[in-house]
């Protein structure tokens, strides 16, 4: 169903790549958008075990695009170094592919804002009862299951990791 990675050495372990998705603040989603053409957008995130959650308006271009197609990609950045002198790039990426699900369960809905904010802007955290019974009302919840993701690694950082 999925292609296998083509530079199987680059691909990082599950552990690896689960870090490079907690780690970022943001991931570019990836729909199928109006008239066939793909739409992304950066959102910010959290992963809860195998799921991936971001908030969302009510109405807009991602949530229609979800409803009508709601297999998704994600793909997460944790290094992006340009090496001018070796006309190179040091990186080191995830992309998943999976559902998305509007989250309709209210209990799952809170626990999912909570651990975003818990990840985005825990220094706030003593106002979110507050942030939840106000604009947290007119949010919407996106679930992601995860069925298939990769972590990849350029082969610079690769060989410095195995000295």
């Amino acid at each position: 169903m999925f292609r296998q990675m083509r530079r199987f050495k680059q691909l990082l372990s599950e552990e690896e790549t689960y870090k490079i998705i907690d780690d970022t603040m943001y991931g570019v989603l990836g729909v199928m958008g109006e008239d066939g053409y793909p739409y992304t957008v950066s959102v910010n995130h959290v992963r809860d075990g195998n799921k991936i959650y971001f908030h969302s308006a009510k109405a807009g271009h991602k949530n229609d695009a979800i409803m009508a197609n709601p297999k998704v990609s994600f793909h997460f950045v944790d290094k992006d170094d340009i090496v001018g002198e070796e006309y190179t790039t040091y990186f080191r990426s995830a992309n998943v592919f999976g559902t998305a699900t509007f989250v309709e369960d209210e209990e799952e809905k809170v626990h999912a804002f909570r651990i975003l904010c818990e990840k985005t802007c825990p220094e706030h955290m003593h106002k979110f009862e507050k942030a939840m019974a106000g604009s947290g009302k007119n949010a919407v919840v996106v679930r992601v299951d995860i069925e298939q993701m990769t972590g990849k690694e350029s082969l610079d950082l690769m060989n410095s990791r195995n000295k």
